[in-house]
């Protein structure tokens, strides 16, 4: 297994690591005070390919790879974590369950606009009673002739405002002993009876638009069923087994820019007349933090490849998001003592850093969902 990149990848990750200094890192500390979402900066990486990186050229995208997808949301998340939780969100939530369990005719219909950046992707699994629990879904669909009538809620819904379409998960039917039966069903957010609430004040990852969808009596078309019925719940595991990806691949990101601010600063700083880098306790504090940025990064290339290759990847993607995400916290942690009384103030970007990488330990599973998932997929359970 060798995950040294082709001549094509370089030249992607060169290409991309050149728009994100010139166009997405300038305006992180203001987007981060003001909350907006730079739709323009999603509408140039559309016009680079970045957009439909995963999507099928069939439908409009790139036709790229898992680690061509893990490059770009590591390089966008290190520009701007904000920015990286929103495109991470968009493919792997988004568009994948298209991809994946979407019919002809569902792809050929919203597949080209998301790869074009004309609406971004949602995907709608959490309840206010069903988080880590994502099988105590509430939300129900009841079958009504040609139609399906959705009733519930959904919280922490990334992109919900700019989204056309939200796959979301409800409860259609219940077996022989009463448990439910779950599917997927694909709700157009201006259908009537969708309301999508203001966005949630949130500790970081501000400019990413997250919000709550409620849906009140919701008619939907049957042919607005996501893969099979009574499916849903399963085809949403796998989803996120590939978003687990995505926000490990972005917490490798904002390790890298945490990481990078901390060494500018070291070799700059002066102290007791010495560099910081010059320093024994700071020079340990970096050589521990590119360590483990190299071994959280090899972590997400190796899920990725996996997943590329049609191997199982369940345990692998668990375990990158698992080390990567509690990883980029140590990082940004260290990042703001270097700076010292500086590291804590929002022009020096590392708090943003850190209270970015927080979300990290908890979307997409917590830490400790992903430490059950491993440790069912080893035999311990």
């Amino acid at each position: 297994m060798d995950f040294a990149l082709s001549k094509e990848q370089e030249l992607f990750k060169q290409t991309l690591d050149d728009f994100v200094e010139r166009k997405i890192m300038p305006g992180a500390i203001e987007r981060d005070r003001s909350g907006e979402l730079p739709l323009a900066l999603f509408r140039e990486l559309a016009a680079l390919g970045v957009m439909g990186i995963n999507i099928p050229e069939a439908y409009g995208g790139a036709g790229g790879s898992t680690l061509d997808f893990v490059l770009a949301t590591e390089a966008i998340s290190r520009g701007d974590g904000s920015m990286g939780l929103t495109y991470s969100a968009h493919l792997s939530l988004g568009a994948q369950p298209l991809i994946l369990f979407g019919t002809e005719e569902q792809k050929r219909r919203y597949l080209p606009p998301l790869a074009r950046a004309e609406f971004l992707g949602a995907f709608g699994l959490t309840e206010p009673n069903a988080g880590s629990d994502a099988g105590g879904t509430e939300t129900r669909a009841v079958k009504e002739k040609d139609h399906w009538v959705v009733r519930g809620s959904k919280v922490f819904i990334t992109n919900a405002r700019y989204a056309k379409i939200v796959p979301v998960t409800a409860v259609t039917s219940r077996d022989t002993e009463g448990r439910p039966n779950i599917s997927a069903l694909i709700v157009p957010v201006q259908s009537p009876g969708v309301t999508i609430r203001e966005p949630y004040a949130k500790m970081g990852l501000r400019s990413s638009n997250t919000n709550e969808i409620v849906l009140d009596d919701v008619r939907l078309p049957t042919e607005c069923l996501l893969g099979k019925e009574g499916e849903g719940y399963k085809q949403f595991l796998i989803t996120l087994d590939g978003g687990r990806i995505g926000i490990a691949a972005m917490a490798v990101g904002l390790a890298q820019a945490a990481y990078e601010r901390a060494l500018a600063y070291a070799r700059e700083r002066k102290q007791f007349g010495l560099r910081l880098s010059q320093m024994q306790a700071i020079q340990f504090k970096l050589a521990d933090m590119a360590t483990e940025i190299e071994l959280a990064r090899t972590f997400v290339y190796r899920a990725a490849w996996l997943k590329d290759v049609g191997r199982s990847y369940k345990k692998e993607a668990a375990m990158a998001k698992l080390y990567a995400s509690e990883m980029a916290l140590r990082v940004a942690y260290e990042a703001i003592q270097i700076h010292g009384g500086y590291g804590y103030m929002s022009d020096y970007e590392v708090e943003r850093i850190y209270r970015d990488a927080r979300l990290l330990t908890i979307g997409e599973g917590t830490s400790e969902i992903q430490r059950l998932v491993i440790a069912r997929e080893i035999g311990a359970r």
